[in-house]
Order: C-alpha cells, then sequence, then structure tokens
C-alpha cells in the first residue's frame, strides 16, 4: 500500500501559474473551472492561512499589505487529498472514493449526482466545483488521452493526476514548475523525494485544526 503526497515549498514557488496551466491544458479542463491555483496570501504569516481559505479571503495574482508595504507572497492551492476527508463521510452515493492503493480521494462521474453534499463539507472552500453544462475554449480535445471525463451535472476535483501515476509518472503540475517548488511520492517511503524534502523542514498544513490529515504538506 502507497500513501501518495505532496509537498511545496512556498520559499522557492513565485507565483508563474505553469502549474496551473499544466493541470488546466494536462486535464482538458471545461472553463472557469480549476482544479490547481497559486494565490497571492494576504500576509506572510501562515497560521491565518487556514482561515483565510476557508472564507474565500485569498486572492489571485493581486499583491496584498498597504501601498507603502505591499505584500507578494504564494499559495498554490488543490485538493488535499486528505486521510481522513471530510467529503467521503457525507456522499450519499458513494461516489467520492478514497483509492486504497494510494490514498488518493477521487470522484465518480457515473455515481455523482451532484448533490454537493461534499463541497458543504470539504474544509478547503474551493477544490470541488459542480459542472453544470461543461464548455470549452476550444473545439478539440486537449491533454493526456486518459484525463478524466467532464460530466455536466456533477462535482470535480483534483485527482493528483491518478492516470498518470497509473503510468508511473509524476501529476503535471509537478512537470513544468521552474522553481521546482514540490515534490512527489510515497510519504510512507523515506526514500522518496517528497520524504526527502520533508525531512528536517518545518512542515505545515492548511486547516490543520480540522483534523482531515493533508496529504499535501507546505515547507517553510
Amino acid at each position: 500500500m502507497t500513501h501518495y503526497g505532496m509537498a511545496i515549498d512556498l520559499n522557492r514557488c513565485f507565483g508563474c501559474q505553469a502549474c496551473a496551466a499544466a493541470c488546466k491544458v494536462a486535464n482538458n479542463l471545461p472553463k472557469d473551472i480549476s482544479y490547481n491555483v497559486v494565490y497571492t496570501k494576504p500576509d506572510k504569516n501562515f497560521d491565518t492561512l487556514g482561515l483565510a481559505v476557508a472564507r474565500g479571503a485569498l486572492s489571485n495574482d493581486c499583491a496584498g499589505g498597504t501601498h507603502d508595504d505591499p505584500v507578494l507572497s504564494f499559495l498554490p492551492f488543490q485538493c488535499q487529498h486528505c486521510e481522513k476527508p471530510a467529503c467521503l463521510e457525507v456522499c450519499p452515493t458513494g461516489a467520492t472514493t478514497k483509492d486504497e492503493e494510494t490514498g488518493i480521494v477521487l470522484v465518480d462521474s457515473e455515481l455523482c449526482i451532484g448533490c454537493e453534499s461534499c463541497i458543504k463539507a470539504c474544509r478547503y472552500e474551493g477544490v470541488r466545483t459542480l459542472i453544470v453544462s461543461p464548455e470549452y475554449y476550444l473545439d478539440v480535445v486537449v491533454g493526456e488521452y486518459d484525463a478524466p471525463p467532464h460530466k455536466g451535472g456533477t462535482v470535480e476535483k483534483c485527482t493528483f493526476c491518478k492516470n498518470l501515476i497509473d503510468r508511473d509518472e509524476v501529476p503535471a503540475c509537478m512537470q513544468l514548475c521552474p522553481g521546482r517548488a514540490r515534490y512527489w511520492g510515497d510519504i510512507d517511503d523515506p526514500e522518496s523525494d517528497v520524504s526527502k524534502a520533508i525531512a528536517g523542514r518545518e512542515t505545515l498544513f492548511l486547516n490543520e485544526e480540522a483534523g482531515t490529515k493533508p496529504s499535501v504538506y507546505y515547507l517553510r
């Protein structure tokens, strides 16, 4: 059994949005749908971020602080693939699952009825989106050949690019990061890239007080 996770070095991220663009294209995401975003933090104090994310208080590409003392610090944000996901408990159809082999939290579009229970239960506002009727920027399909389908009336979110993981590749957001701010692998394997990145570093979690035990580690 594997416990996949990701570590994101906040000192290396400079807000280029390459990870968000790679995710958008690789997954052939519809208009106005993003699995992965990079927010500008309202301040440099990570301890306030759990509350900020919960209230949607972060901005995209907008500096914080004041005119005389601006703040430009970034927070990559996506599904946290929790060990104890709150979304799993409330799904009435079993559409939301936690893969036993990888620990990745997924949504089965064939079982999802779009009730939004998982969206309301999720401790990380914005990572799940109800797709009403998917529309696209292009008339052709882009991205990976095995990207997940997008079905109207269902909820979607980051899958940690499980289709790529199944092919022994890394998530799309990892591939184009010019700052090498992301690390991926089996958190339970001390020799994995993510475990080596975490070792000896101060690790932080979003909304840790919620008790969901996220699989996305932030390094400061």
